[in-house]
C-alpha cells in the first residue's frame, strides 16, 4: 500500500488553514507557522490553556521524510516523488492525524494536551523549543551513552 495521501492535489496553504481551523475549534489562543532555514513552512506552533495552565506546542511537518518514503515506495509513481508533492502529502498526513486525535477529544477519550503531549514545549534552548518528546529522547540518548 503506498504512502497515505500520495495523490493529493490540495495545496499546503489550504491544508495549513484547515489545521489552524481545527486547532482554533479546540481552544488554542495562538497559532504560528514554523519555517525551516529556507523559509519553507515546516510545522505549526500554538498555545492553549490546559488543566495545568497555558502551554506551548510545536507540531513539526517533516517533508523530507515523506519525500524519502515516497521515493523508496515502488507504488508511488516517480513523477509524484518530488519535493512539492511531498510537502502537500506531509501536510495532509498531519491534518488527518490531527483529525483522528480530535475524534478522541470529541468522544472524551482524551484531551488535546494529552494527545499532543509529545509536542508540548518542555523548555527553550535559546530560540529553539525543546518538546517533551525531544527532552525524553535527549535523556534516553544521554543514558545510553553513559552521560546521565
Amino acid at each position: 500500500m503506498p504512502i497515505m495521501n500520495y495523490t493529493t492535489d490540495v495545496s499546503v496553504s489550504k491544508t495549513m488553514g484547515e489545521i489552524q481551523s481545527a486547532l482554533a475549534r479546540r481552544g488554542v489562543t495562538r497559532i504560528s507557522t514554523l519555517f525551516d532555514e529556507d523559509g519553507v513552512a515546516a510545522g505549526l506552533a500554538f498555545t492553549m490553556r490546559t488543566d495545568y495552565g497555558i502551554r506551548d506546542f510545536e507540531l513539526p511537518v517533516r517533508t523530507e521524510g515523506v519525500l524519502a518514503a515516497m521515493r523508496s515506495d515502488t507504488k508511488v509513481p516517480k513523477a509524484k516523488a518530488n519535493p512539492e508533492q511531498a510537502a502537500r502529502v506531509a501536510w495532509r498526513i498531519a491534518k488527518d492525524w490531527l483529525e483522528a486525535q480530535s475524534a478522541l477529544i470529541d468522544a472524551r477519550l482524551a484531551t488535546l494536551d494529552e494527545v499532543m503531549m509529545p509536542y508540548m514545549v518542555a523548555s527553550y534552548d535559546g530560540e529553539r523549543a525543546v518538546t517533551m518528546y525531544g527532552a525524553f529522547r535527549d535523556r534516553q540518548l544521554a543514558v545510553e551513552n553513559g552521560a546521565a
